[in-house]
């Protein structure tokens, strides 16, 4: 049978055959990290004729995935997560957001963002910092008579910076597979999470004189309470400077630095009374499990693309987009609208898994008029963006489906509709960030 197969099939066609499959498999909802693994054997299977292979690819590959010292980073960012939600940090950086905003018309809104975006410095995890502003704010937002398609949508969207600022694990496994250095990605990301938030924030301004009356300003906060509030997160800023900082000034490797911030945040949970055994112990067990479904489709994705590699699907694509007279620009936007029809069936973290070893070979071979070595990290932050709205894109948007949950009054339409203006502010953020790579760069050639 595999004679046969062969003699219809080149080993290239058999790997671009795999693609299809895999997509069809997943539709039928079969675990991700179970269908590459499958795929990845029998694919290796039919290019190389023997059981040899696959064995030696299973050794390799598992002793490679669970001794990895770089992997080391993803549970212990994932621990100051979970630290960082039980220590209430979440309730204090809203409460300052909503007396620095709050008058203004949609202030509310835009201090859940801005609340966000400070739990995502502490956090690195979107569904995390949904979950847990939601908690804080969506009360408040209905108390003030917010519109449930604005409290909804903002408090979705406002999630996507968990990734988006660092920490972020998506990003730590996008350097994982495209080989780039963690550091350099933390730091290209800052820039583009400050104009995400801001974007978000501009698009409530703009939605709440669209629609009067779905974000009717609070009473302006006198300035006392305000610098009181905002010492208040002082817990949120001493860690972010450590973690952060510690990475930009060489201080810490990322890995240090996630085990300093996980220290942290558990000394500050401790403090807040929000971490007796049983949540450590609750908090391990969450890590535990989060970290092996990572490892686990680490592992499998690391099968599938050794059949791709050994079927040369990757080098012979990037021959293919180097050679040809198509615009390099015009491939990568291809790749980009690629990644807005993937997630609204699939996961950031599937999406990142199944593309990234195709295409950061591609894009890496290609002109962009800026340096060769600053292209992997650059189409790094697209990547993340591009993964970030699928998860506010209908029908598979986890962070409308965590927030909904959390408002039983709101209908899911009503939230879906919510979304729609802040994906707008997302595509147009990309649109930026694709025509000035300069702007994701320029912290990494300050510092670097």
């Amino acid at each position: 049978m595999i004679d046969a197969i062969n003699s219809i099939f080149t080993p290239f066609q058999i790997g671009l055959l795999s693609f299809p499959v895999l997509l069809i498999v997943i539709a039928l909802r079969i675990p991700l990290a179970a269908t590459m693994f499958m795929i990845g054997l029998i694919g290796t299977y039919l290019i190389e004729g023997n059981m040899r292979a696959i064995d030696s690819a299973l050794r390799a590959f598992t002793f490679s995935t669970l001794t990895s010292y770089s992997l080391s980073i993803i549970p212990l960012f994932l621990l100051m997560s979970e630290f960082a939600v039980r220590g209430g940090m979440s309730s204090s950086l809203f409460k300052a957001a909503e007396a620095w905003l709050g008058h203004y018309r949609g202030g509310l809104a835009m201090a859940s963002i801005g609340a966000s975006a400070g739990f995502g410095a502490v956090c690195g995890s979107s569904l995390a910092t949904a979950s847990s502003m939601g908690q804080v704010a969506l009360p408040e937002l209905k108390r003030a008579g917010y519109s449930g398609a604005l409290s909804t949508g903002a408090l979705a969207a406002g999630g996507t910076l968990g990734i988006l600022i660092p920490p972020s694990v998506v990003l730590v496994v996008y350097a994982i597979l495209a080989e780039e250095n963690i550091e350099k990605l933390f730091t290209a990301a800052f820039v583009p999470g400050i104009i995400a938030m801001l974007g978000y924030m501009l698009t409530v301004s703009i939605y709440t004189r669209f629609v009067p009356g779905s974000g009717n300003p609070l009473p302006r906060v006198n300035f006392a309470r305000r610098i009181r509030l905002l010492i208040d997160i002082w817990p949120v800023m001493v860690i972010f400077g450590l973690v952060i900082g510690g990475i930009y000034t060489g201080v810490f490797s990322p890995t240090a630095a996630a085990a300093v911030g996980a220290a942290g945040t558990a000394i500050v949970a401790y403090l807040a009374k929000g971490l007796s055994w049983a949540a450590v112990r609750e908090s391990l067990l969450a890590t535990s499990k989060t970290s092996a479904m990572i490892f686990f489709i680490i592992l499998a994705a690391g099968v599938f693309n050794s059949f791709l590699s050994g079927a040369k699907v990757p080098q012979t694509l990037a021959a293919y987009f180097v050679d040809t007279d198509i615009s390099p620009w015009f491939i990568l936007i291809g790749m980009l609208l690629l990644y807005l029809v993937l997630g609204m069936v699939m996961d950031s973290l599937a999406m990142i898994f199944l593309t990234v070893p195709i295409f950061v070979p591609i894009i890496t071979g290609l002109d962009f008029g800026i340096p060769s070595n600053e292209v992997g990290i650059w189409f790094g932050i697209l990547v993340l963006m591009a993964a970030e709205i699928g998860l506010i894109t209908p029908p598979v948007g986890m962070n409308l489906f965590v927030i909904n949950a959390m408002s039983k009054e709101v209908k899911i339409g009503e939230t879906y509709r919510g979304a729609i203006p802040f994906v707008i502010s997302d595509i147009v953020r990309i649109a930026i960030l694709v025509a000035f790579p300069s702007i994701t760069m320029f912290l990494v050639r300050l510092f670097y």
